[in-house]
């Protein structure tokens, strides 16, 4: 496994990320197509043995049930210290007035809640889970500056905005002089690249790590087009993603059945090597619901595409329309 540092700062993770979404008790929240804690804790012990330190939840990840899961697994397998956690702040978590959003209240009740949850006494990395059209980010930076210096979180990052308002909040927290967000996890792969237009630049630009969510693309990318999949049928927030361009996406996913079978190789290991080469990216956010796909996610590392694979890969991508973060 190679480690890299998170954006500018001394913060070292693995060059892949566990997306924890996978695991929580089913049911509960909105993704029925959990893994519960038994199912679960092979993978994450897996994950651990191939040299993966970063691990990424969030407090609504199935009520919370997956910060649960996480948090236990962590503490059985390992030492704290060797691993980065990062969880998020937004959604809420009861029918009440203040809960979810970014409020200052929010904040400081979210993350005493996901510690509590986690059980560890720090967050290595808090991110706001999505842009918060109610509160100034004023207020939302000042919270967040707030809970690192009391030592509740070590470094802050982003997620799923628009350009111009992570700029914003770049820019509003060095004019104050408050924790500058480390890291943007944005939304990414070869079926959705519309983040190379600003976010991508203005991440190198700012020194800002990436962490793509969703590398293939909910694995519309690893399988045939008419194929499906027990998430795909109930992912009510996947379909929203890739529904506008099938077309073109077809052509997408047929490139890569292509380049995989002439390299011998999975159609996962070639779409996350595509990802993974991209210079501003960090480390793409991988699910894994079997051991395959860890060990597929971990030989794309060292997968080298050349220049007109990635042009083929890429010659039938057309402009999609921004989803996932309105």
């Amino acid at each position: 496994m190679q480690y890299v540092n998170l954006g500018q700062s001394g913060l070292k993770v693995s060059r892949l990320c566990l997306g924890c979404m996978t695991y929580g008790e089913p049911g509960r929240g909105t993704h029925g197509w959990t893994m519960d804690e038994a199912s679960s804790r092979p993978l994450l012990r897996q994950a651990i043995e191939l040299g993966i330190n970063f691990f990424d939840t969030a407090n609504g990840y199935s009520d919370g049930t997956s910060e649960e899961i996480v948090g236990r697994a962590l503490k059985d397998f390992g030492v704290r210290e060797d691993f980065v956690l990062a969880t998020k702040v937004y959604t809420p978590m009861r029918k009440a007035p203040n809960s979810g959003g970014l409020s200052r209240k929010a904040i400081m009740q979210s993350i005493d809640d996901s510690l509590r949850r986690l059980g560890t006494d720090y967050v290595d990395l808090y991110q706001i889970h999505r842009w918060d059209y109610h509160t100034p980010i004023e207020e939302t930076l000042e919270a967040l500056h707030d809970i690192v210096k009391a030592g509740k979180v070590r470094y802050i990052g982003a997620s799923s905005m628009y350009a111009w308002q992570f700029a914003k909040a770049l820019y509003t927290a060095e004019r104050h002089g408050w924790t500058r967000f480390i890291s943007m996890q944005n939304h990414l792969n070869l079926l959705n690249r519309e983040e190379e237009r600003e976010m991508l630049p203005l991440c190198a630009a700012e020194g800002v790590g990436v962490i793509p969510w969703s590398p293939l693309a909910r694995g519309r990318l690893t399988r045939d087009w008419n194929a499906s999949s027990e998430r795909q049928q109930n992912d009510a927030f996947g379909r929203t993603l890739y529904q506008q361009t099938e077309e073109a996406d077809r052509r997408v996913i047929e490139a890569v059945a292509q380049v995989a079978e002439r390299r011998g190789t999975t159609r996962a290991q070639v779409a996350m090597a595509w990802l993974a080469q991209k210079s501003q990216v960090t480390a793409p956010i991988i699910g894994a619901s079997k051991v395959e796909h860890l060990n597929d996610a971990v030989a794309a590392l060292t997968l080298s595409l050349d220049a007109s694979e990635r042009e083929e890969l890429e010659a039938a991508y057309i402009p999609h329309s921004v989803v996932g973060f309105q």
